[in-house]
């Protein structure tokens, strides 16, 4: 297949349908024992990817189901590592160099969210555009409609942090979180529409993981902060646990259609 306009309209679509989740953050009910729900399934929605995306680079490291190869098991580990310890190094750096700052602001962590998301996003599009350069007509089909609603899934936890900062909610913002999260779906496509190699999967794959794990600490610190009373942290306790599971249940469903 080699009808490139098509296939550009295609990748773009996929990339920019994050956007369909933005309403959320302005809506009414996304405060209180809401925003508490909504926070958690974020929270829910980023282990499923982190699971996701493990398991596609699993496929690679580990072609014989039990024995690993080396050099993609070492390729993985170093990405992991490098995303995790470059994003810790990113969120401390401020904080040393200016005034202290309890946590994590709202903007820094939808950022790192984003680029967690774009990191598995680029391999998403690597993936769409092998497929359709191979003409496999049939995968295309189940590919883009998947990535489609995964990437509306994928949208809400980048605007989970702002949820309970309506200041910070500013649509320049919320828009250049959004393209830092999709387009990469778009560039993966088109780096696949013209190389690949399990190598390179595995690399971004490993980032991306590397990415989720790290944001989804402080946002697991946070969802279970104490509060005034036992009373209280008990019933919002509850509210998380339901929340991350509703979440999790999103984040399968969406990938299983």
């Amino acid at each position: 297949m080699t009808d490139f306009p098509l296939f550009l309209g295609l990748t773009t679509a996929m990339g920019l349908s994050i956007f369909l989740a933005l309403p959320l953050v302005y809506s009414a009910r996304a405060q209180g024992r809401w925003g508490v729900g909504l926070n958690a399934a974020a929270i829910g929605i980023l282990m499923f990817l982190l699971a996701d995306v493990f398991s596609d680079a699993s496929h690679i490291i580990y072609p014989a189901g039990y024995v690993a190869n080396a050099g993609y098991a070492a390729a993985f580990a170093i990405a992991f590592a490098a995303a995790f310890l470059g994003l810790l190094a990113v969120d401390s750096w401020p904080r040393r160099a200016g005034p202290e700052r309890p946590g994590t602001g709202p903007l820094r962590m939808a950022t790192i969210v984003a680029v967690g998301i774009g990191l598995q996003n680029l391999t998403e599009g690597l993936v769409f555009g092998v497929n359709w350069t191979l003409g496999n007509v049939g995968i295309l089909a189940v590919v883009f409609v998947g990535f489609v609603l995964q990437n509306i899934s994928e949208g809400f936890p980048i605007v989970a942090p702002f949820l309970g900062a309506p200041e910070a909610r500013k649509a320049d913002r919320l828009i250049g979180l959004y393209l830092l999260a999709g387009v990469p779906t778009i560039v993966g496509g088109l780096l696949g529409f013209v190389w690949s190699s399990d190598l390179f999967l595995v690399i971004f794959d490993a980032a991306a993981v590397g990415a989720i794990a790290y944001i989804m600490l402080p946002m697991l610190r946070g969802a279970f902060r104490p509060l005034e009373t036992r009373a209280a942290s008990v019933r919002r306790d509850r509210i998380v646990y339901a929340g991350v599971l509703v979440g999790f249940l999103i984040g399968f469903l969406v990938n299983a259609l």
